[in-house]
């Protein structure tokens, strides 16, 4: 018994060193920092408790990031969910070419997000394709282009990521409508169930886990948009999130990283809070069906 478990720790040694020095430490360490008005191009930093905190509450540029990540997550998640649960439910029947549908729909979300940002970049620039098919409808155009008013500028971002993230949450709930019994709908059919009735009453709650890991999953991820903002705005214009703004204030604007990560652990409570009422309401539901 004994020989059996130092051979279980020396088999999981080479593991434990590196989740230890490349993910326990580096999390324990900025719990530390953001008690500290440590600089990283400066030698000392001493103590300070809850004062980063403190800033946080008052900085203007830290309550508009908290804002706009708000505006992208209350945005883009009800819209990626309804679409991707929409797309799922027609590819999931039987016709000529639904896996060409299915592969082009989920082909965005496995491209770079750094490739598609930049694509996005030029087309919803002054002159652009979105902006010539804006006018061809009759709307008016931001007269610097979408990315560059503060009025557009964010809602543009969230509509991109919207397109790009629907196709992978569609493969997810494809995968959960395989597994429901078909027996269950031919029950539903004998009984004069329509297909209105078969989808409330079948497929809707025995999706329900499915649709919680995904609301879920999207909820942490839209917590944590950077690359979008980073490459298409740099943060300009409205649409600095809670990442950019650790990011600014860590690495690029006054390298305090004791007031970034005081950020960063205060984004981290926001998304666990987030996640548990996520879970409390959905699990509620179950319980009331």
């Amino acid at each position: 018994m004994l020989q059996s478990r130092l051979n279980w720790f020396w088999l999981t040694l080479p593991w434990l060193f590196i989740f230890g020095l490349f993910w326990l430490f580096p999390v324990v360490y900025s719990l530390l920092l953001g008690f500290t008005n440590y600089r990283l191009l400066e030698s000392g930093f001493d103590w300070i408790g809850l004062a980063n905190y403190g800033r946080l509450i008052a900085d203007p540029l830290f309550i508009s990031s908290l804002k706009n990540t708000a505006i992208f997550v209350v945005g883009t998640i009800p819209a990626t969910t309804v679409l991707s649960l929409i797309m799922a439910l027609l590819v999931n029947r039987k016709f000529k070419g639904r896996a060409i549908f299915r592969s082009g729909f989920f082909l965005p979300s496995i491209t770079s997000m750094v490739v598609i940002a930049l694509i996005f970049t030029n087309l919803l620039q002054r002159g652009g394709y979105v902006a010539l098919l804006t006018e061809m409808i009759g709307l008016n155009t931001p007269e610097n282009g979408f990315l560059l008013d503060s009025s557009t500028a964010l809602l543009s971002i969230m509509a991109m990521d919207v397109w790009m993230s629907v196709g992978y949450y569609m493969l997810i709930f494809l995968a959960g409508l395989k597994a429901i019994p078909e027996e269950l709908y031919e029950a539903a059919e004998i009984s004069g169930a329509g297909p209105f009735r078969k989808f409330f009453s079948i497929t809707l709650p025995l999706l329900r886990p499915v649709m919680l890991f995904i609301v879920v999953v999207n909820s942490i991820k839209s917590f944590q948009v950077f690359v979008e903002i980073f490459v298409m705005t740099s943060g300009k214009f409205d649409t600095s999130t809670m990442v950019y703004f650790i990011y600014s204030t860590g690495l690029t604007t006054h390298f305090d990283l004791g007031y970034a990560s005081a950020a960063a652990y205060t984004l981290f409570l926001i998304i666990l809070a987030f996640s548990l009422v996520q879970f409390f309401l959905i699990r509620r539901k179950e319980a009331i069906w």
